[in-house]
């Protein structure tokens, strides 16, 4: 009898040393491409959380798309519409109501904002940090120390050889 094995797409995260694990959390809000609101789903607790490891473009006109303008040298309104998209693709893949898994490393909690980093895991065991690089919506970024940086800046330049995502339109953001 051949039993095929099926590999849990996130088990590389739970490895990481000092890793937290934290279940039974619900999606609230998406905020955009890289943050979002969640809450416990049997208890009042809310909070922020942050992706580890990778920035998307933002949605609003702020401080930081002033920076990400000149840093890109793309018109804010083009990011602004590159940062919808991002949006959209986590409204497809992590909706609200979503039963989600938050990891976050011990040594490196919170980001300047005081909001929680974490690893976000899906029902399928996938992570949606690494399907956002994967798919082009999001850059890898060293903003936040991560971990599995280096991994994510190969995903990210197979994204950007392949033009998934924002690489369709734009050769960096």
């Amino acid at each position: 009898m051949n039993v095929s094995k099926t590999v849990n797409p996130s088990a590389k995260y739970f490895q990481i040393p000092g890793i937290i694990t934290e279940t039974h959390w619900i999606v609230e809000r998406v905020l955009d491409g890289d943050t979002l609101i969640v809450k416990e789903e049997f208890g009042q607790e809310s909070k922020e959380i942050r992706l580890y490891g990778l920035d998307a473009p933002e949605v609003h006109m702020s401080r930081k798309m002033r920076e990400d303008e000149a840093k890109s040298h793309l018109p804010a309104a083009l990011l602004l519409e590159l940062g919808l998209q991002s949006l959209d693709y986590v409204l497809q893949v992590c909706p609200p109501g979503t039963r989600i898994t938050l990891l976050t490393e011990s040594k490196h909690q919170l980001d300047f904002w005081l909001r929680q980093l974490a690893y976000v895991i899906l029902p399928s065991g996938e992570c949606l940090n690494e399907l956002l690089i994967e798919n082009g919506w999001a850059k890898a970024s060293n903003s936040y120390y991560c971990s599995l940086l280096p991994n994510y800046q190969n995903i990210n330049t197979l994204a950007r050889t392949q033009k998934k995502g924002i690489y369709g339109f734009v050769d960096q953001f």
